[in-house]
């Protein structure tokens, strides 16, 4: 039905007779000559009606924005004067001689054209995604999707992977979120889980002796939603066999410069940094530091030890508890507004305040500084601190104190929030490897042990030393930071049978239930299950990092709300009472929760 494409046509194509088919992006009627820009995945092209070919310049007349058009006509010249350097096809336009309109549309519920202006609600775009995905933008994202996966499949393939589909109706395994269940018609009371990751299947095929698998999968968790998580999700997926976490992170660095240079033609650095999880945690207050933010946490405990001021004491002499400061250069010009803003802020994170001092002059004491805590602490005192977080004159230095987690959760995410408003970030790409996680961490409610990673990760120590001293084990797990962001993560993988079944103990999971819902993976680890590691990058954040969106919801083509709903689709959705019997399913009646409570008092 065409002979090229829109955008695909210039000045190489003078003189010939083309066919094109494309949707009307914008219609102009100027003194008698009518002009359209039609428009297809390649780009734009003007097509132009002459009232001398009368009935193509009638149905001209006729057409609207988003009617579907087939024309015919000859590439030429655009006047002198009318060349618009902004369209790849601005020097030409095409002189039609024939019209067909393939179909008409209704008026879209919001405009196509990128100059519009016009804020467009995010439900409205996801309800008519059919129409959001023909913007010029999401056209080019959703391009640039398409790339970057292929980029990264050529890479694997050069490098002796194989690609190897893994099922998506499995077995509900714990990996740190909720299952998404699906219930057999052929096995009655029987459920299929849909797979958070791929994770058991690739060792399996690892035992099976693939030795290099990967795969782009589709995961699925249950789980609350946020700017960079959906319901659905896309991973690229990979494990291998007799690779060392330092082998495997120097190829997947290797990868990911391969892959930034080829769609990006940005140059990443030739050696990742890592950085220890202890040390991101104490430098950073989070184990995906964004190094373009050249602002630290700084400890201060021990100055505060023997201070008057209990809410700076108490952390201090606390094993659980953390005091810290974080230097904001050239802060002391923010108001009293700003500040209280800033409080609001980390009081999210659980922070029941947030002292500050501003510094006015260095060299002047205790009277060259400005806050309401400075009279809770000898002059000496604050010297030292200071001097630690090396204050100057003009400075601004901001205080946490509680709880270990808190005071990381509140004062990592402010000195995120100060590194974007004041525009402080330095370069463009830093990415860091995280290392050395904890093995565990302690649950107080359940009093248990919990995975940091999952259940099947290896730890760094040997069987006897993880038994008597779980709490300081590490884990042989590392992630992928780019920005802030975690795009990727993995481990080397427990390959022996005795080391599963007391990472299985330490965590609660008795004999019975590893049997019940691993026992597949315990039978197969005694058939000479080979040493072996794996990595998985998300897909849908890479792509999003890249393309500077703020959300995954950006990059993917059909996307849930926060909500976990389908508006294009109406989905989750009512089944009959048909499908129900067909399943063995019975639903119980909604429960009005202000009347369960009105009777529970």
């Amino acid at each position: 039905m065409r002979s090229h494409k829109c955008g695909e046509l210039n000045s190489a194509h003078l003189g010939e007779q083309v066919e094109l088919c494309g949707w009307v992006h914008r219609r102009r009627d100027h003194g008698g000559v009518i002009f359209i820009d039609l428009r297809d995945r390649a780009g734009l092209v003007q097509v132009v009606f002459d009232p001398d070919s009368a009935e193509t310049f009638a149905i001209a007349e006729t057409v609207r924005s988003e009617y579907v058009l087939q024309i015919q006509g000859t590439v030429r010249n655009r006047p002198e004067g009318t060349v618009n350097p902004d369209m790849a096809t601005g020097g030409i336009e095409i002189l039609v001689s024939h019209i067909e309109v393939l179909n008409t549309s209704e008026t879209p519920p919001f405009p196509l054209e990128e100059s519009s202006g016009i804020e467009v609600n995010e439900d409205t775009r996801l309800r008519y995604r059919y129409i959001d995905l023909r913007r010029t933008e999401m056209q080019e994202k959703m391009r640039f999707r398409r790339d970057v996966t292929r980029c990264l499949r050529n890479f694997l393939d050069e490098h002796d992977f194989f690609e190897i589909e893994t099922p998506y109706l499995t077995k509900a395994t714990p990996e740190g979120a909720r299952d998404y269940l699906v219930p057999s018609r052929t096995h009655e009371n029987s459920f299929f889980a849909l797979p958070q990751s791929p994770q058991l299947y690739k060792q399996l095929l690892m035992i099976s002796g693939m030795d290099r698998y990967y795969q782009v999968v589709r995961c699925f968790r249950d789980e609350d939603l946020r700017a960079d998580r959906q319901p659905e999700f896309t991973q690229l997926d990979i494990e291998t066999s007799f690779m060392t976490e330092e082998q495997i992170m120097f190829l997947m660095e290797e990868m990911i410069r391969h892959l930034f240079n080829e769609t990006l033609e940005e140059k990443l650095p030739a050696v990742f940094p890592q950085m220890t999880y202890q040390e991101a945690m104490q430098r950073f207050g989070s184990d995906a530091p964004d190094l373009r933010i050249p602002l630290e946490l700084v400890d201060i405990a021990d100055e505060m030890k023997d201070v008057e001021f209990k809410v700076f004491s108490g952390p201090a002499n606390d094993p659980n508890g953390r005091v810290v400061a974080l230097r904001l250069p050239h802060g002391s010009e923010l108001s009293r507004k700003d500040i209280d803003e800033l409080t609001k802020f980390v009081g999210i994170y659980g922070a029941k305040g947030l002292a500050y001092i501003k510094v006015n002059d260095r060299a002047g004491g205790l009277e060259g500084l400005q806050s309401p805590i400075v009279k809770f602490a000898p002059a000496e005192v604050w010297e030292q601190v200071l001097t630690k977080t090396e204050a100057q004159t003009g400075d601004l230095v901001f205080f946490g104190a509680d709880k270990t987690n808190i005071v990381n959760e509140a004062m990592g995410a402010l000195r995120v929030k100060l590194g974007h408003d004041r525009g402080l970030l330095e370069g463009k790409w830093k990415p860091v490897w995280i290392i050395d996680f904890p093995m565990f961490d302690w649950d107080d409610k359940n009093q248990r042990w919990n995975a940091i990673h999952h259940p099947f990760t290896a730890p760094s120590c040997d069987i006897e030393a993880l038994q008597a001293h779980p709490g300081e084990a590490l884990s042989r797990a590392y992630d992928l930071v780019l920005n802030g962001t975690e795009v990727g993560g993995g481990s080397i993988r427990i390959h022996r049978t005795e080391m599963q079944q007391q990472v299985f103990k330490l965590l609660g999971i008795g004999e019975q239930e590893a049997k019940e819902k691993f026992g597949f993976l315990l039978e197969a680890l005694k058939y000479g299950c080979p040493p072996h590691g794996g990595i998985a990058f998300g897909m849908d954040r890479l792509v999003m990092l890249m393309t500077g969106s703020k959300s995954i919801r950006e990059v993917i083509a059909f996307p849930k709300t926060q909500t976990a709903a389908c508006p294009l689709m109406d989905a989750p959705a009512i089944v009959n009472d048909a499908q129900l019997r067909e399943l063995g399913i019975k639903l119980r009646k909604p429960v009005n929760k202000e009347s369960e409570s009105e009777q529970q008092e």
